[in-house]
């Protein structure tokens, strides 16, 4: 069984997949049942540079992971923001030469979720704020 939002790769072709609406099949790509993409929420070092950051500026909500690097071979895919109840999604796609920073423009006050896609590490969340003008977390 599927549930909304999760995230499926191919281990042969590298596709990777979100569901959308929840069902009971599996998902099947080049022939084989495809993986799901279990999120890291570590704070070890590998974590420290992987770890979306989740800012207000201004007003607004922010998601970067600016300690990561841009490389051609080792980059950030996407940064996705979605709400708890997982009714409102954000997302945006990067090339190597772009920033990992993007406004979360999802309507909530409260709590919501942050990941990433790296290209070699794969997926990482948060789903705390950092509150810039003190710089503890809030929410």
């Amino acid at each position: 069984m599927t549930i909304k939002l999760q995230i499926y790769k191919c281990n042969i072709c590298g596709n990777l997949v979100q569901v959308l609406l929840e069902g009971d099949g599996n998902l099947i790509c080049c022939g084989k049942e495809m993986e799901l993409m279990g999120i890291q929420y570590d704070t070890n070092e590998l974590g420290e540079k992987h770890t979306p950051k989740i800012e207000l500026k201004d007003g607004k909500k922010y998601v970067n992971v600016l300690g990561h690097p841009m490389t051609k071979e080792h980059y950030i895919q996407f940064i996705e923001s979605y709400t708890n109840d997982k009714q409102e999604v954000h997302i945006k796609f990067f090339t190597p030469d772009e920033l990992p920073e993007t406004e979360a423009k999802i309507n909530t006050n409260e709590e919501f979720n942050a990941i990433e896609y790296c290209n070699i590490h794969n997926l990482w969340g948060n789903n705390k704020m950092l509150d810039n003008e003190d710089g503890n977390y809030s929410i």
